[in-house]
């Protein structure tokens, strides 16, 4: 009786949840997905029945990454809630029928829209926007099949008042542009394929009846991002073309990403002119042909400039000060540069500079001291080698950058110069492990030793790398890859089989750099890559420890070739990794068995797993087990060196054992070497493959906030 009356006495005197003010319980209800909000929680009770509906939690609703969202739910959402919805977002529900979307029509208040990634025909859409009279803003798919002409008078006339659109072609079309005629944001992904599934050479001409003109002359943000093609490249320029007769007055951002060469035409040119005459913008973004050799950047005007990128330029460090940086001039409002690929961008010139030459850190410190709110800076897929002057390392300069939330820097530049000069050649994986008398020892099952990484992380802690992560407690996303580094996953080529060396000042960053980063208590996204001199992998545990928001994690080409002696380390890593989501790996001879899927079965979170490993095993069993265990993943990528028939039947396996309570899961095991691996590549849903299963630096790749 003295147990239960206390017992009593203690459910007394604690907190009821529903007696919070309606305030702090309709805060914590917003971290509630809006489909357990209206199916499950508001049901409890008629407090919760009431707040869950409340105008701040139905007013925008986002399905994009509920993963476990179904048909079922979204036509109970939609009838229960649908008036109350003023933002919709499906991007990316890829596994919801175009009957389901169907049932977007009871959202008659709808002002926002995104169907990026869900199928949807050219009559479906033209009877789902006869009734979205509101609409001002819309995100779609252009697919093979789409007909503009099919679309109803009264479908035109709710197109005509979106100012906002972004559209992804998979097809050369104009989609629903010309229908558009108030348009003042708009953005063009092109994944239009060279090659039909038939093998037909496909042509950059548009379809017939496709021959109406874009209307620009409201438009404020132009954007086009291309995925590799001929066939983009021409599509974008008919897009192009109409901007070249008459630059809009109000333009202030534009952006185009281009891979490879896309060359500069006269009606381009003609374009660039007119825009350095009668705009000034806020953001920037060229192809490197249009900007290698011109003096473009000296005649452009911008006002208050939030967004540069100049990805693969060869534009010299000395023509980003005097044209981009003007002395430091209206720079303040500069929060994300992208700089990638630009080899020469920290040197005073480019003529006779080769690119593994020292920087100049006096063009790096205007660089820092110009753009002193810079929130995301990537300096990848270049030799950034500092000099010895003693106070101008790159890390110790950019150091200063205190707003930081996201950094990509080539490994090569992490190198402590003199560290790197004194320092004797690093040990061998074999002088780690401990040895033994007439005794055989397996390299790549050992626990790493524990007297030499705390000598390492003391030796570390004076070094510039340590300083710059403990200067950047804010910092959310790092990636750190070799400069020569590129991935076996591929585009729209066959797999990589052989890869550059790394840097020669890369090759003594390994485990107690990596050791620094777990100084980045609010770390979420991390990318390695390419670091040779990984041996234990000790530092891998200290972030697993330490940074305990991480969500994202990619690692790639760690270590010695063949050699996967970080294994270990790797898996303690993984048992701390409470929060991780996405997890990408990408070595050489990786066997993906029993102990590595038992390790990342603790990752109670993981929903997407993508494994690249040349010449690599796996065991079909552990694989099972694991996706078994882990109920949230609904992505499971894996390229190895098995073979066809062995991938085959265990991604028939997961499917046929899954698919049923996780309708968005999306398989692909596949040989990495096989010839048709491109052709399963194009099934794959646009959001895994653009966001973990290719292999890309994603810091400042897009201004930020582009699209809600």
């Amino acid at each position: 009786q003295e147990i239960v009356s206390g017992e009593s006495e203690e459910e007394s005197n604690g907190v009821n949840l529903m007696e919070f003010s309606d305030e702090i319980l309709l805060h914590i209800l917003s971290y509630v997905p809006c489909t357990d909000l209206v199916l499950n929680v508001r049901r409890t009770c008629r407090k919760l029945a009431t707040l869950c509906l409340d105008k701040s939690l139905t007013h925008t609703v986002l399905l994009q990454k509920d993963y476990k969202v179904n048909k079922d739910k979204v036509k109970q959402l939609m009838r229960d809630i649908g008036k109350e919805i003023y933002q919709l977002n499906l991007a990316g529900c890829y596994w919801l029928p175009s009957s389901t979307i169907d049932h977007v029509t009871r959202c008659k208040n709808l002002v926002k829209l995104n169907l990026s990634g869900c199928h949807i025909t050219s009559l479906r859409l033209s009877k789902m926007l006869s009734t979205l009279q509101h609409l001002r803003s819309l995100a779609i798919d252009v697919n093979p099949g789409f007909d503009a002409s099919q679309l109803s008078s009264e479908c035109k006339a709710t197109l005509s008042r979106v100012s906002e659109l972004k559209q992804t072609l998979y097809t050369p079309s104009y989609g629903v542009v010309p229908c558009c005629t108030s348009l003042e944001k708009l953005l063009l992904y092109f994944e239009i394929l060279d090659r039909s599934r038939e093998g037909f050479m496909l042509s950059g001409q548009l379809m017939v009846g496709e021959s109406n003109v874009p209307h620009y002359q409201n438009l404020r943000v132009f954007y086009a991002r291309l995925a590799p093609g001929y066939v983009n490249q021409e599509v974008v320029r008919l897009y192009l073309a109409v901007l070249s007769d008459r630059t809009p007055e109000n333009l202030h951002a534009f952006l185009i990403s281009a891979p490879g060469s896309f060359a500069e035409t006269g009606a381009t040119k003609n374009l660039l002119d007119s825009m350095a005459r009668n705009v000034r913008l806020d953001a920037l973004q060229l192809p490197k042909a249009w900007i290698n050799g011109s003096g473009l950047l000296q005649h452009l005007k911008f006002n208050n400039p939030f967004y540069f990128s100049f990805s693969r330029c060869t534009l010299s460090g000395g023509h980003l000060i005097q044209r981009v940086i003007n002395g430091g001039k209206d720079l303040k409002s500069l929060t994300s540069l992208n700089l990638s690929g630009c080899v020469h961008c920290l040197a005073p010139e480019s003529l006779f500079r080769k690119a593994e030459d020292d920087i100049d850190s006096g063009i790096l410190e205007s660089l820092v001291v110009s753009c002193c709110n810079l929130r995301h800076l990537n300096l990848s897929a270049a030799h950034h080698h500092s000099s010895e002057s003693i106070g101008n390392h790159l890390c110790q300069l950019l150091a200063r950058l205190k707003h930081l939330l996201s950094l990509a820097l080539p490994v090569c530049s992490i190198t402590d110069v003199a560290a790197n000069v004194e320092k004797p050649k690093p040990p061998t994986a074999s002088s780690l492990v401990p040895q033994t008398f007439g005794r055989k020892v397996r390299i790549g099952m050992q626990t790493y030793p524990r007297n030499l990484v705390d000598q390492a992380n003391q030796k570390l802690e004076s070094s510039v790398f340590w300083a710059l992560m403990g200067s950047l407690r804010f910092l959310e996303t790092l990636e750190i890859i070799g400069s020569s580094f590129s991935s076996a996953m591929p585009r729209n080529e066959p797999a990589i089989r052989n890869s550059l060396p790394p840097c020669v000042r890369a090759q003594s960053v390994g485990d107690s750099e990596v050791a620094a980063i777990s100084q980045l208590t609010y770390l979420q996204s991390l990318t390695l890559a390419q670091l040779p001199n990984i041996l234990t992998g000790s530092g891998l545990v200290s972030i697993g420890l330490q940074c305990q928001h991480l969500r994202t994690l990619s690692l790639a080409n760690l270590g010695m070739m063949g050699k996967m002696i970080y294994m270990s380390a790797l898996m303690d890593m993984l048992k701390h990794c409470k929060c991780l989501r996405d997890l990408r790996l990408e070595q050489p001879y990786f066997c993906a068995g029993a102990q590595f899927f038992q390790a990342l079965s603790h990752c109670s979170s993981l929903q997407r797993l993508c494994i690249v490993s040349r010449s690599g095993t796996l065991q079909s069993d552990a694989v099972m087990s694991f996706m078994a265990n882990c109920l949230e993943v609904i992505m499971c990528h894996m390229f190895m060196g098995e073979s066809l028939t062995v991938c085959k039947n265990l991604q028939q396996s997961i499917v046929r054992s899954f698919q049923a309570d996780r309708p968005a899961l999306n398989v692909v095991i596949f040989p990495l070497l096989h010839e048709d691996l491109t052709e399963v590549i194009r099934d794959v849903p646009m959001r895994h493959l653009d966001e973990i299963t290719l292999f890309k630096s994603r810091v400042a790749e897009e201004p930020p906030n582009l699209w809600w």
